[in-house]
């Protein structure tokens, strides 16, 4: 799909119906060309589009028609944005548009209220950007107003402009640590991330203390979740669940401006207690974090809705509901929206697939055949992790029902992709959960061997820490068992909770 027809899709039949309106309203001439072509792009008709214009010679025509039509397309996607947008940011600055406007008409009583009022919609939203042009633009028409106080108006725009500076310290930093995690995923590089973070935070002189928003905290969580995530250990972000908790204690008068970050950072800590096997707590936050999608007439509840229920399937699914974690995870998959993310698509079709391979359910192998990309594609796409993780599993399903050639296939185009990769940075073992893996498929019988045993054991040792990597131990220890790999994993679990 090209970018055009990527735009298009987006429209809903509303949508697609007022710009066919807006096209109209805008043709400068009786040319319908542009709808025709829309028309047929939306239907995939390919035969009329090739007969809008039948002369090779205006192939330039047909392009520039088609680069025509999708810069009406962003301008009106922009303008349907900022119209149906309700949130208080707007609302901001749309007071902040409109008070320059009527500043402009001499009508400067008015536009100094609708000014006053963007200010402090402004301030409790943490909108420092916003703000400067609020203060710049009052700072401008400052002589029109005898009875403001022109030094308390500085010092306010003063004051801003560090706020506004810290933020765009913290901004470099933010996409500092993240090229720190790329050199540890793909280099290898063993680096604590307390230390990684005081250090960037030194090089830009920035003090955590005075720069903690509900947004600069989503962007130190994101970072901590990726780091987390390469070292398959959520432990290592135990202290940051309490650290932000407090903070969400003491801003909680607040938390309603500041929304979409809230419910960012109840995702990450329903997601880190998760990991850490933690369910009760995580249950308690995907509540919480539920209870605000539904806030401001569900302004972000789409935007969330799968996140949730991904976070939610898994936490019934590995505290024995499997059912219910299969119904959601059901309902989830049919209810996929434009705003749902890739990876959480991704994420959510193979956590179905997952569910149902514990399970030993067949139906797991027709799930896992969705998953239709190349490696190349998901690495892409998705992340190198994931697409390892996924690997994982269709070598485990395909071993479990006894599609044994297919099996080796991918084992041995594994080890040829990911074992050098994954010597060089040091995680070995999972090149010893595979050659374990090979090892039982081209002999079943070695799981008599009691050398065989002690491997197995010696590995879930090393991955205890982190409940997928038990899940794909748990594969294991049940071949030697009358157990399901799910009753195995929920073993394991109970155990390490005791």
């Amino acid at each position: 799909m090209d970018n055009l027809s990527e735009l298009i899709s987006l429209l809903s039949t509303d949508d697609f119906n007022d710009f066919i309106k807006y096209l109209k309203q805008n043709n400068k001439r009786n040319d319908t060309k542009n709808v025709q072509l829309l028309k047929f792009i939306k239907t995939d008709d390919i035969k009329n589009i090739k007969k809008l214009y039948k002369d090779k010679k205006n192939n330039d025509a047909y392009h520039a028609l088609r680069k025509r039509l999708q810069d009406s397309l962003l301008l009106f996607l922009s303008n349907q944005t900022f119209q149906n947008n309700a949130n208080e940011a707007n609302k901001a600055l749309k007071l902040l548009v409109v008070g320059k406007l009527l500043y402009e008409n001499n009508l400067e009583i008015i536009a100094y209220k609708c000014l006053v009022k963007a200010e402090m919609k402004a301030i409790k939203l943490e909108q420092f950007s916003l703000l400067n042009e609020i203060y710049s633009t009052r700072l401008l028409y400052n002589h029109l107003h005898q009875k403001e106080n022109f030094d308390e108006l500085s010092a306010k725009f003063i004051s801003n402009q560090e706020q506004l500076n810290n933020e765009a310290k913290l901004t470099i930093a933010y996409a500092q640590l993240r090229k720190e995690l790329e050199k540890i995923i793909y280099k290898g590089d063993i680096i604590d991330l307390e230390t990684l973070l005081q250090s960037t935070m030194n090089q830009y002189n920035i003090s955590l203390d005075s720069i903690l928003t509900y947004k600069s905290l989503v962007q130190i969580l994101d970072i901590a979740n990726e780091y987390a995530a390469i070292h398959q250990n959520y432990e290592l972000v135990e202290s940051y669940i309490e650290s932000t908790y407090q903070f969400l204690e003491k801003q909680a008068q607040n938390s309603e401006h500041h929304l979409y970050y809230h419910i960012q950072i109840l995702y990450y800590l329903a997601n880190f207690s998760f990991r850490n096997l933690n369910f009760t707590q995580s249950f308690s936050y995907l509540n919480d974090m539920y209870n605000l999608m539904e806030k401001q007439n569900r302004l972000y509840y789409s935007t969330f809705y799968q996140k949730h229920q991904l976070i939610l399937a898994l936490n019934f699914h590995f505290t024995n509901h499997s059912e219910k974690a299969l119904e959601i995870i059901e309902n989830a998959l049919k209810t996929l929206s434009k705003k749902v993310d890739l990876s959480i698509i991704n994420d959510l079709q193979a956590t179905y697939t997952m569910f149902l391979g514990q399970q030993q359910n067949k139906l797991a192998l027709k799930e896992m055949s969705k998953l239709i990309h190349t490696d190349s594609w998901y690495e892409k796409k998705v992340g190198l992790l994931w697409t390892i993780r996924k690997n994982l599993m269709e070598i485990l399903i395909h071993a479990q029902f006894e599609n044994i050639d297919f099996a080796l296939t991918r084992i041995k185009s594994f080890k040829r992709r990911y074992k050098s990769y994954l010597e060089s940075v040091k995680e070995t073992k999972v090149i010893d959960y595979v050659l374990l893996v090979e090892k039982y498929v081209q002999q079943p019988t070695v799981l008599e061997n009691k050398t065989f045993q002690e491997k197995i054991e010696k590995l879930q040792n090393l991955t205890d820490q982190d409940v997928f990597l038990m899940s794909y131990i748990g594969w294991l220890k049940s071949l030697h068992t009358q157990k399901t790999p799910y009753e195995i994993t929920l073993e394991m679990i109970k155990n390490k909770s005791e």
